[in-house]
């Protein structure tokens, strides 16, 4: 008995058969870079959630133009939503995809994977359509294809705001009292429709800032808020600097503006 209640006791302390601590889960994905959609949104009249069905190696005079470590691909997909585009698509289209190999010269397993499509139609092809460029095919994701319709929504908008071309002019009024003054700062846009900064400081050094698309100013106005499409606009085709003609005050304004606004981060994409 006492043999069996030390083997007992062996065995319930043994570190093999103890119960294991539950692994931490894994850390949450980033969420996709704003910019980087959004570049891709404005300029794709089609975006479309497909799924992989099957891949062709591209040879001859078509593969001759594709650079060294690349293959290029002839892929058909099984289209899952239509995002933006025409009325409708057939439930097959095919596309031309460039895909890296791997340091063995290997290319990965495309099939059946989920992806969407930043892209526009083929002249004379119902079935057909082209990337807007090489990295416009983007694994899908609950949280990528969240945003691809958000953006697809803001764009669409009536009131959506116009693309920004550069800064046309700008003045600095002087308060009253010592440090207190106002900086207005106008844009000039591709649809000519007026957008404009406005930084106020107060005495005590305080300063805010805000944005308007219209002619009057409103003093309610409020910093676009990050990740939605008027701040693309601003955070992404700002110049980095006032003209040097324009005053110390309104280059200074408008830096705090930039900086504010924060980097536009368009994670692994080209500008």
């Amino acid at each position: 008995m006492l043999a069996a209640a030390a083997l007992s006791a062996t065995v319930v302390s043994s570190p093999v058969l103890a119960q294991r601590a539950p692994a931490a889960p894994p850390a949450p994905a980033p969420p996709p870079p704003y910019a980087l959609y959004a570049d891709l949104v404005l300029d794709a009249p089609v975006i479309v959630d497909v799924a992989i069905r099957s891949t062709t190696r591209i040879k001859g005079a078509e593969a001759a133009t594709v650079p060294a470590g690349i293959t290029r691909l002839y892929v058909e997909a099984d289209v899952q939503a239509l995002i933006r585009g025409p009325a409708a698509l057939p439930p097959r289209i095919g596309y031309l995809l460039d895909v890296r190999q791997d340091a063995r010269g290997k290319l990965p397993n495309l099939r059946k994977l989920r992806v969407l499509l930043f892209a526009r139609p083929v002249s004379g092809s119902g079935t057909q359509v082209q990337l807007i460029r090489p990295d416009a095919q983007r694994d899908w994701t609950p949280a990528a294809d969240a945003l691809a319709r958000r953006i697809t929504t803001e764009t669409l908008a009536a009131d959506a705001p116009p693309r920004i071309t550069g800064v046309g002019h700008s003045f600095h009024t002087e308060g009253a009292l010592p440090g207190e003054g106002e900086t207005q700062i106008f844009l000039t846009t591709a649809t000519a429709r007026p957008v404009s900064l406005s930084v106020i400081t107060r005495p005590a050094g305080m300063r805010r800032w805000a944005v308007s698309l219209s002619d009057v100013v409103d003093d309610s106005a409020k910093p676009p808020a990050h990740d939605t499409l008027l701040w693309y606009r601003l955070a992404c085709f700002l110049p980095p600097a006032l003209p040097d003609s324009e005053s110390p005050e309104a280059a200074a304004d408008y830096r705090f503006v930039l900086d504010s606004l924060g980097s536009c981060d368009r994670g692994d994409g080209p500008r």
